[in-house]
């Protein structure tokens, strides 16, 4: 059963549209707290995906970031695979279009 700190994580989650990602940071300053790592383990244990999309959150220098606990590998393919499908591209390891970033609004 999540927290109530992963709850608020979700349901804000669930606000990043298709084909945009947002950050760990950015994520964490929505839910009123100033870990973006704290955000990440929240994400790591995301019981609701793809429900909640939590492929959908880079890292702040725009970087792929991790998924499913894991920052290399078959998981990222696999995020940066579900990104693709969506129109969210890197290049160079680096997210092509930073326009696709979604920063939430007060």
């Amino acid at each position: 059963m999540p927290t109530s700190f992963e709850d608020r994580v979700y349901a804000a989650l669930k606000k990043v549209p298709r084909g945009r990602v947002t950050t760990y940071k950015i994520l964490a300053g929505q839910v009123g707290c100033c870990s973006a790592r704290a955000v990440g383990q929240a994400l790591k244990r995301n019981p609701f995906a793809p429900r909640v999309p939590c492929h959908r959150v880079i890292a702040s220098d725009l970087r792929i970031g991790g998924f499913g606990g894991r920052c290399s590998g078959p998981q990222i393919r696999r995020k940066r695979a579900l990104l693709a499908s969506e129109g969210v591209l890197f290049s160079k390891g680096v997210l092509a279009d930073p326009a696709r970033v979604f920063r939430f609004f007060p």
